[in-house]
């Protein structure tokens, strides 16, 4: 199937984002283009929202653990490591899981937003460049499903800061491989595809937020992938001048 995407971005004050690689995989469709099958494999979906947006259009849901196992049962709430008494990832049998996520003020509070129907969101830094202006995209499910993802140019820079920031433990190593896939990917399409001069603002953008996101975005692109290095470096590279 083919889609044509809208030149229009969608309203920031939409109920909720799709995030993480599921929404990587929305990109072929938006950009009309092929992405290797090898970066877009995943059990997970992952959901952002902002508090301040839930709260000002008093979104509610039905409880959210019962929402999905209408879905796909048998789903259960998994723990936060913290001990926290809050959840916000649900997990089920076949390897589904479904994590909610939000932008990071500061306050446990603000993780509880109202649209998530009883559950929580994990606060996280850089959350908020990542789901500003988002766009509308289709899953390529069945018929298709309309989502609402972030924009692929946010997307990109986003990935680079988030691997700049990774553990070095296993599993972080192998987060890190996958963030840099799914940037360099992007990095190379998004010029092709007349997404450069937007892509360049975001990178920008980020770049002037201060010294962590600088030193982020720099330690990735250090060590990107041959097949990448060259689209990624040329941009940073002239920001780092």
């Amino acid at each position: 199937m083919s889609y044509k995407r809208s030149p229009r971005q969608v309203s920031s004050g939409c109920a909720g984002i799709l995030v993480g690689t599921v929404a990587f995989q929305c990109y072929s469709a938006y950009l009309g283009i092929r992405l290797p099958s090898a970066a877009i494999l995943t059990g997970d979906a992952d959901l952002a929202q902002d508090f301040a947006i839930s709260a000002e259009v008093a979104d509610s849901l039905p409880p959210i653990l019962d929402l999905l196992n209408e879905l796909d049962p048998p789903f259960r709430a998994v723990p936060h490591i913290s001990g926290s008494p809050r959840y916000h990832a649900f997990w089920n049998q076949t390897g589904c899981r479904v994590e909610f996520l939000t932008t990071n003020r500061g306050a446990e509070e603000y993780s509880d937003i109202p649209a998530l129907g009883g559950a929580s969101a994990e606060s996280l830094r850089f959350m908020d460049f990542l789901i500003r202006d988002p766009v509308r995209s289709i899953l390529l499910h069945g018929a298709g499903i309309s989502v609402v993802i972030p924009d692929p140019c946010r997307y990109a820079v986003h990935k680079l800061i988030i691997a700049g920031r990774r553990q070095n433990d296993a599993g972080g190593q192998a987060k890190r491989d996958k963030d840099l896939r799914q940037a360099g990917m992007l990095f190379d399409a998004l010029p092709v595809t007349g997404h450069g001069p937007s892509l360049a603002d975001a990178l920008e953008e980020a770049w002037d937020r201060g010294p962590a996101w600088k030193s982020a975005i720099s330690d990735a692109a250090e060590i990107m992938h041959k097949e990448y290095w060259d689209a990624v470096n040329r941009m940073v590279g002239v920001l780092d001048r």
